[in-house]
């Protein structure tokens, strides 16, 4: 079998398998007259490693996406493959653009890992195409991009929280549980956590405003360019597919990474907006947007520890003391 990997660190976070974890893998997916041909690892993700697999007698390649091992998860990211695999019934809406799940396995059996197979999609990941357009094509892509996400918001769930969770039964308690965890693991790490342990004191003191949102919505977790393919042929930038849904969650629609992401610049990303529809700007939704900047800003320190980048960590730093004086 041919075997690529990605070339890392013996102490990264990201570890490969091995070519005799990939045969035992299809075997369980497809039987044991199965035959994986090549296994080439895909490098864009920063989380799961995932890996393009042929097999003898199948016509298309699968995707094999791989979780760290459960001792490597910080308890903030805790079984994301899972949340991603009990998300696929709330995504119908956009089962066209999404892969398809051929098999998953919790059982940790053939590898230490929960892996999920997928189908493969076809279109080249969006941050190697959008740049060979023309910048004036470049708001249609974030039209799609707003249209796909509003699809997804207007899908209610039953409860607050991560979807694969059990939940909780307010927006406050959802989000101030996640900013808890979040410290935890900053503190885990020994790295600082007292200006995320204040936006979640501040969070609890002000519950009412974030309580405010009543109806749980779906939320991407994670959607953005580098989640997206484009068809490598169209004379306009155009979605053929969408990634990783492991971070969904239900709640306010505005705490969702693609809002902060095309609220971020006032550039072609405006361009989302059109499809999306205007967000609330009262008051009560600026205080709740700084919380969920918190958050992400937090999520932010995490990974950037996990990819040994030093001075993006303390930046983030400075960037919550920002969000702490407009909350105060």
């Amino acid at each position: 079998m041919d075997f690529r990997p990605v070339r890392r660190a013996p102490g990264a976070f990201q570890q490969s398998l091995v070519p005799d974890d990939f045969t035992a893998v299809c075997h369980r997916a497809f039987g044991p007259s199965s035959s994986p041909l090549s296994a080439v690892e895909l490098g864009l993700g920063m989380y799961n490693n995932t890996y393009k697999i042929e097999l003898a007698g199948h016509n298309r390649p699968v995707i094999l996406r791989v979780a760290p091992e459960p001792t490597r998860q910080f308890r903030s990211e805790q079984h994301l493959m899972r949340n991603e695999y009990a998300s696929v019934p709330w995504l119908a809406v956009i089962a066209p653009l999404m892969p398809r799940v051929i098999a998953a396995d919790w059982s940790h059996e053939i590898v230490r890992r929960d892996w999920m197979i997928q189908s493969c999609l076809d279109g080249v990941p969006a941050p190697d195409r959008l740049g060979a357009y023309p910048r004036e094509a470049w708001p249609t892509f974030y039209r799609q991009m707003g249209a796909i996400t509003r699809s997804v918001h207007d899908v209610r769930g039953p409860r607050f929280g991560p979807v694969g969770s059990t939940g909780h039964a307010t927006w406050s308690e959802a989000v101030i549980t996640s900013l808890e965890e979040i410290a935890t693991d900053l503190e885990s790490l020994a790295l600082e956590s007292s200006d995320i342990r204040k936006v979640a004191a501040l969070a609890g003191h002000s519950h009412t405003i974030l309580d405010e949102v009543t109806d749980p919505r779906l939320l991407t977790g994670d959607l953005w360019t580098v989640n997206a393919l484009l068809d490598p042929s169209a004379s306009e930038p155009t979605i053929t597919g969408v990634l990783d849904f492991d971070r969904t969650w239900f709640g306010d629609p505005a705490a969702d990474w693609t809002i902060r992401m095309a609220r971020s610049k006032s550039d072609e990303r405006q361009a989302f907006f059109e499809p999306y529809g205007a967000l609330d700007d009262t008051p009560a939704a600026q205080w709740r947007a700084l919380v969920y900047e918190a958050r992400h800003l937090g999520a932010l320190r995490l990974e950037r520890h996990r990819l040994g980048k030093t001075d993006a960590v303390r930046e983030s730093f400075d960037a919550v003391a920002k969000v702490l004086d407009g909350l105060s």
